[in-house]
């Protein structure tokens, strides 16, 4: 899958998932979404954890934050998270512009490498969690174009590589029309159903 980053700016991304976040309203937050076992409480709490893990592995700074397995425990929200979640996306952000951090072996969710795959992941992460939350929450959402390509082929990569019948990252591959729009592909690659609503 190394075909797939070489640097990316995560930035414009990152601020469309944090102006999302921004506008989820307080009743909303035990709503359904499309990643099963999460409401929109727990989808922003994961979120503000993966932006701290990928922002240490851009870093290559490794420990209990990249070690983590994500899938381990529910994730919920600090009481302070419409602070925290913003600043920790500009922080991951930030991370990633350093051409450093595409380079050599990290880790991130307990799983070793290399930093330009990280790099691809933390996009993907960004792009179809913010599909998830745009949809829990019944607001528009039209993804970074950049974010969303290098999504898009990092999710194809790994379907390509699970094989026919395969899984992809998030779950197995819903079929998508090969000429509907790439947001759609991308979201069905993850395993989801673009047509999901609440």
């Amino acid at each position: 899958m190394t075909d797939i980053a070489t640097t990316l700016d995560l930035a414009p991304q990152a601020r469309i998932v944090a102006r999302l976040a921004a506008d989820v309203r307080d009743e909303q937050l035990d709503g359904p979404t499309p990643c099963p076992r999460y409401a929109v409480r727990n989808l922003l709490g994961h979120l503000g954890h993966l932006a701290v893990a990928f922002r240490d592995a851009a870093r290559k700074d490794l420990g209990a934050t990249t070690d983590t397995d994500p899938g381990t425990t529910l994730p919920d929200l600090p009481p302070g998270w419409r602070e925290e979640l913003p600043a920790a996306l500009d922080a991951l952000a930030e991370a990633w512009r350093d051409p450093a951090a595409w380079t050599g072996m990290t880790r991130a969710g307990g799983v070793d490498l290399p930093g330009e795959v990280a790099g691809a992941v933390a996009a993907d992460e960004l792009v179809v969690h913010g599909w998830d939350l745009a949809r829990a929450t019944g607001q528009r959402y039209a993804p970074d174009p950049a974010a969303l390509r290098a999504s898009h082929a990092f999710l194809r990569a790994a379907a390509e590589e699970a094989g026919e019948g395969g899984s992809g990252i998030f779950g197995p591959v819903v079929p998508v029309p090969p000429d509907a729009p790439l947001l759609a592909r991308a979201v069905g690659l993850s395993g989801r159903d673009p047509g999901w609503t609440p």
